[in-house]
């Protein structure tokens, strides 16, 4: 893969999409971070092997490109936050997990760990076997037993605003819907937002260690709830990176019927979201029509998948289950009618003075700080960011598609509700032409993992455009088993730009803001 000015020995892993892995020393490491940007490339993800090793993957033009950087007993490696801000809450998180720290850093504080684990650093090689920590006060117990929270548990060191008229508001952890915990920090004149700090990682569930635990042929299971809402894409990030580590060739309805699920996948979220939407700026209206469109589009999913959100449907080799002709016909018609209904909808929201008064203008994050802060998925497609694999690096069945990319400029929460209906309308298309030119053929190849001893080491990676963006799978295996699983959500890139957008606007107006982004929880908290 070319990289201007910095030389790698690089090797291309068996994948769909052009993904390259190349070892790096610390000199290149920083020098490609640099090069990268050069090229107007993007960081992808980074994280950490124990105190072994740490990695970044890049989004470039040719494709994808997996550094590994092996580290000495100091476990400590260069900075790329001076390069690409949205590594310094990957590299607080890998500094948690793992007890890896970047040189030259201006934000160490803690990023995952709010004190109350009771394993430090659960990824890293020294705690592999659980060492329990004690809290600051060794005899602290509770009422059975076990230690106390540390008492430093609570003081977590936001970044405070000074002036006449300036108060905090704080909101969350706990929401009042069926979300995961998140606290956010407002500092405000008046209702007027100057400065917003989030802080994330309160369930921390330790899907990373469990991977390791996980036979590699079960594991998409666990891959497919890392977000619920993006099942599908990050059950196929696994097993393209499964696959390609054990050189699995799928067969062609097998991709098919994954497009179809990924594009539904997609359908729902919207459906769920454009209704959110109307709901957020009083427009009861529409949340309780596309709530009627969404649930009905559940429905059929549990009827031809068994399952309403999709879940298991996506598993090494291929797919769980293959779809009749009757199935087809009511597919194909069911999508006809929603992209019927949504045309409908929107012609309604776009219409309507009070809507568009809340949405135009509105959590505007313009293309230069997408661009700067590495905004991703359909909430940097709306800021003038064109990245979309199924475009960029369209693999099959995509490259005989020709999706059609959803684009804005004005970066405010009405281009992103106009890029979730072109999106929407987009897939339901794409929708029906896999039904109609679905091959013939088997829906699952055979894996199997070779014997112990004879496997070695290997290494995949899986790149699939999920709904809310790129979600990118590391897999390494090591005689047989997991020795580690990185699972990336674009939500990492996108958090901080939120911050950013709600500058200037009033606190009511958050929620609305930040539903237009929908960002994952659950996917920041491994």
């Amino acid at each position: 893969m070319p990289i201007s000015g910095v030389e790698l020995a690089a090797q291309r892993l068996n994948a769909p999409l052009p993904i390259w892995h190349a070892p790096v020393d610390a000199a290149t490491w920083s020098a490609l971070a640099r090069a990268v940007a050069r090229d107007q490339g993007r960081l992808l993800a980074l994280w950490a092997t124990g105190r072994t090793a740490v990695h970044a993957a890049y989004a470039l033009a040719g494709g994808a490109l997996w550094a590994e950087l092996s580290l000495d007993a100091d476990a400590a490696y260069p900075d790329l936050g001076a390069t690409f801000p949205c590594a310094q809450r990957m590299q607080r998180a890998a500094a948690d997990l793992c007890g890896v720290h970047a040189i030259g850093a201006t934000d160490e504080r803690p990023w995952l760990d709010h004190g109350a684990w009771t394993t430090a650093q659960p990824l890293s090689d020294a705690r592999r076997d659980a060492t329990a920590r004690l809290p600051a006060d060794a005899a602290a117990q509770a009422p059975d037993g076990t230690p106390d929270a540390p008492a430093h548990a609570g003081n977590y060191p936001f970044v405070r605003v000074e002036g006449d008229g300036v108060h905090e508001v704080a909101v969350g952890p706990v929401h009042a819907g069926t979300i995961e915990p998140g606290h956010f920090r407002f500092s405000v004149v008046g209702e007027k937002v100057l400065r917003l700090e989030e802080r994330l990682g309160y369930t921390h569930k330790g899907i990373e260690r469990r991977f390791t635990e996980l036979p590699p042929l079960q594991a998409h299971r666990l891959a497919g709830r890392v977000s619920g809402d993006s099942t599908v894409a990050f059950g196929w990030a696994y097993c393209m990176a499964l696959e390609s580590a054990l050189g699995v060739e799928l067969p062609a309805r097998a991709r098919w019927l994954r497009a179809l699920l990924l594009e539904r996948e997609r359908v729902a979220n919207h459906l769920g979201d454009l209704g959110a939407l109307g709901n957020d700026a009083a427009l009861g209206f529409g949340l309780a029509q596309f709530s009627r469109l969404r649930e009905d589009w559940l429905r059929e999913s549990l009827a031809t998948f068994a399952h309403r959100l999709l879940m298991d449907a996506v598993v090494p080799g291929g797919v769980a289950a293959d779809i009749d002709a009757a199935q087809v016909q009511s597919m194909s018609a069911h999508g006809d009618a929603v992209a019927a209904e949504a045309r409908t909808l929107r012609a309604i929201y776009d219409e309507h003075a009070g809507v568009q008064d809340r949405f135009i203008g509105t959590g505007r994050a313009s293309p230069e700080l997408a661009r700067e802060l590495g905004l991703t998925g359909l909430a940097g497609r709306a800021s003038g960011q064109p990245q979309d694999l199924r475009c960029d690096h369209a693999w099959a069945p995509y490259d005989t598609l020709q999706p059609r990319r959803a684009l804005s400029q004005q970066g405010d929460v009405a281009a992103r509700v106009a890029v979730r209906f072109d999106e929407l309308l987009e897939s339901l298309r794409l929708m029906r032409e896999l039904l109609a030119a679905l091959p013939a053929g088997a829906v699952r190849a055979p894996v199997e993992m070779p014997a112990a001893k004879a496997h070695g080491s290997a290494r995949g990676a899986g790149w699939v455009e999920g709904w809310r963006g790129e979600v990118f799978v590391a897999l390494e295996l090591r005689d047989g088993a997991i020795q580690r699983c990185h699972c990336h959500d674009p939500s990492w890139q996108n958090w901080p730009v939120i911050e950013h957008a709600v500058i200037g606007n009033i606190v009511p107006d958050f929620p609305l803001i930040n539903k237009s982004f929908n960002l994952g929880y659950s996917a920041q908290d491994l």
